[in-house]
């Protein structure tokens, strides 16, 4: 069980109940605030005070007075105009952390809603009801309105959601897990269709995947180097010490723990005609370390939304005071998402450098052209080269910053917004793409090691090869090839590559 804590939930927690699908509830010390808030609302709602989204239309409609025994047909209409998602649904496991941010922002008890309504999201987790969430609609403005009304549809027994794999209409789907549709109260619709978490899970699933994708590529990079008998001279600590940032450092430190030990290394520290070697193997810390230093910013920025409260109006218990603002402007979002796509770019970028430089036999360091034994009768890993090549490109056009668009929305009255659910879903897409890079660069620097024999490489990255040996034989004749790169990819995706050199353990600074 996962206690979802307002405030204090950490990343760690939330990716391993994306990953892992744990049960999650939220913290019952969260339930007090809860019930003021929704006392305050049901107070104001049957009050003579004009309050946004409590008594009133919406966005541009706010000024249009709803009467008080009209409100829960004023939520239930909101969630069913809002349902205007489209294209293909949302994967179920980023659905679910979709669904624990709400409960995280709900915990803060500042949006009004009761503690029965909050209660039915948690036992759709417990129960494997997901709603069918479009991925496509929302531009980050009022919250992810079209997302997250899709996902408060199911609440009420409306629109589709999945249980036990079989896609079904909401009210059947609650039925069959034993649970009934809620009927909603003053402000829940605009409670439960407000709000960044749309955008946030999504841009949360791309920064977990980035960051084993980054890990994977430490490790990489480090056979890479020794399949080319690159320099380990560039890893030297006071190097790093002089310029300061955080993330060289520290992949420079890690880099060092796992070539420790090479044969290879060893052989060419004399005698090497070589004075520097090219970029892609020299600038190695400089390049991931500055992306591993944005991709944990990106992380810090993403957990506080996690817990944030961001609908609106927001409900001030100490205060006394209904509020409307803007929290539901995603722009903290779209700006971690613009950022953690621009480091998925550059990872798969040198990557890809490196790859290019191993099937070249003048700037390998006399390995055989594209890694076969028997070139002209083989292509060995031409073509493989090729399409990390298309893939790097891809994601350099997919890297193109989300945030700086915007497009008025609701009449004016939404007129600067945020891109973030753009930003956010285009990650899937992107850190595919560089799992695949680096499974090629890993069939590549495998290859390029085991030419090298006699001499081996340090023990850590042996556990490398072994992994990949054990589901990927070695390449000597020419054969089907996309299988090989699916599960070269499929290892970097599962955390075994880093797993196999310790990256986690020697990133969170286990070793030295």
């Amino acid at each position: 069980m996962i206690v979802l804590e307002p405030e204090a939930t950490t990343l760690k927690t939330l990716e391993s109940f994306w990953r892992d699908g744990a049960e999650v509830a939220l913290d019952s010390n969260a339930r007090p605030r809860i019930d003021a808030a929704a006392d305050m609302v049901a107070r104001a709602a049957s009050g003579s005070e004009a309050i946004y989204g409590v008594n009133t239309g919406f966005g541009k409609l706010a000024s249009v007075r709803v009467e008080p025994e009209d409100t829960a047909q004023l939520q239930r209409n909101l969630v069913l105009s809002h349902c205007c998602g489209v294209g293909e649904p949302l994967d179920d496991a980023t659905t679910q952390l979709m669904m624990a941010l709400k409960l995280l922002s709900l915990g803060r008890g500042a949006s009004g809603i009761r503690w029965e309504t909050a209660k039915l999201i948690e036992d759709c987790l417990a129960k494997g009801v997901v709603p069918l969430v479009p991925s496509q609609g929302s531009v980050g403005a009022s919250g992810d309105l079209a997302p997250l009304a899709h996902m408060a549809a199911t609440l009420i027994g409306e629109g589709e959601a999945s249980y036990g794999g079989e896609r079904l209409a909401s009210r059947d789907a609650l039925a069959r897990a034993g649970l009934a549709p809620v009927t909603l109260g003053p402000k829940e619709g605009l409670g439960l269709i407000n709000g960044t978490q749309f955008s946030t899970a999504c841009a949360l699933a791309g920064y977990f995947d980035a960051m084993r994708n980054i890990e994977a590529a430490i490790a990489i990079s480090c056979l890479s180097t020794d399949a080319i008998m690159g320099s380990t001279a560039p890893l030297e600590p006071a190097l790093h010490a002089l310029r300061g940032h955080p993330g060289q450092i520290d992949v420079a430190r890690v880099m060092r723990a796992i070539m420790k030990g090479s044969q290879i290394r060893e052989s060419h520290r004399d005698g090497d005609s070589r004075v520097q070697d090219p970029y892609c193997i020299r600038c190695q810390p400089q390049v991931t370390g500055t992306a591993l230093d944005i991709l944990r910013f990106a992380g810090r920025t993403l957990e506080i939304e996690a817990n944030a409260a961001s609908d609106n109006p927001l409900v001030l218990v100490e205060d006394g005071k209904i509020v409307s603002g803007g929290n539901f402007h995603a722009e903290p979002v779209g700006f971690a998402a613009d950022q953690i796509a621009l480091a998925i770019a550059e990872i798969g970028a040198i990557a890809q450098r490196r790859v290019a430089m191993m099937v070249d036999p003048t700037l390998s360091f006399d390995l055989p052209p594209f890694l076969t034994p028997s070139p002209g009768l083989n292509s060995g890993l031409m073509i493989a080269e090729v399409t990390t090549a298309a893939l790097m490109s891809e994601n350099k056009h997919l890297a193109t910053p989300c945030s700086t668009d915007s497009t008025p929305t609701s009449a004016n009255q939404e007129d600067h917004v945020s891109m973030a659910a753009h930003g956010a879903r285009r990650l899937a897409r992107m850190n595919a793409n560089l799992s695949m890079i680096l499974g090629v660069e890993l069939l590549c620097a495998a290859q390029g090691v085991e030419f090298r024999a006699p001499l081996k490489t340090g023990p850590r990255l042996q556990k490398l090869l072994a992994a990949l040996r054990s589901s990927v034989p070695a390449l000597d004749d020419d054969r089907y090839m996309a299988d090989d790169l699916a599960r070269a990819a499929d290892l970097v995706r599962s955390g075994l590559v880093a797993e196999a050199c310790a990256v986690g353990d020697l990133v969170s600074g286990g070793a030295s």
